[in-house]
């Protein structure tokens, strides 16, 4: 065999054995966002994406099957608050709508990743932008 055509066909077999890539959604909230929780009394504003999950196997088992999210989406951090206190939530995809109330979100850490709100998005300090 020539050796252009057995190098060809060396390509070939390494692409064959490449795994595909997985699909990822498309996330449909942004850092910044106010989002509530679509079965939860929560709401929050986001400060960090991730593509697919990235938390623990432990923390996904933790759910209740019947309500278990897909890994495969878009995974936020959240600001989070409800009636009783403030906390860091993660949350997926397909359990968040955007928040209509145009009221702030109250947690502590919010000044230190935002400058502030507008037209109903907290603004991301420059500092934390990359």
């Amino acid at each position: 065999m020539p050796a252009a055509n057995h190098t060809a066909a060396a390509h070939t077999v390494i692409a064959q054995d490449t795994p595909a890539a997985p699909s990822i959604a498309h996330a449909r909230f942004t850092i910044g966002d106010i989002v509530r929780h679509r079965m939860l009394d929560f709401r929050g504003v986001i400060f960090d994406v991730d593509p697919v999950f990235a938390n623990t196997e432990e923390w996904y088992q933790a759910i209740p099957e019947g309500i278990r999210p897909r890994k495969d989406q878009p995974f936020y951090h959240l600001l989070a608050e409800n009636a009783e206190s403030t906390y860091v939530a993660y949350v997926s995809q397909q359990n968040l709508v955007h928040d209509e109330s145009d009221e702030p979100v109250d947690h502590p850490a919010i000044d230190g990743l935002f400058t502030g709100l507008s037209d109903g998005r907290y603004l991301l300090r420059r500092e934390h932008r990359h």
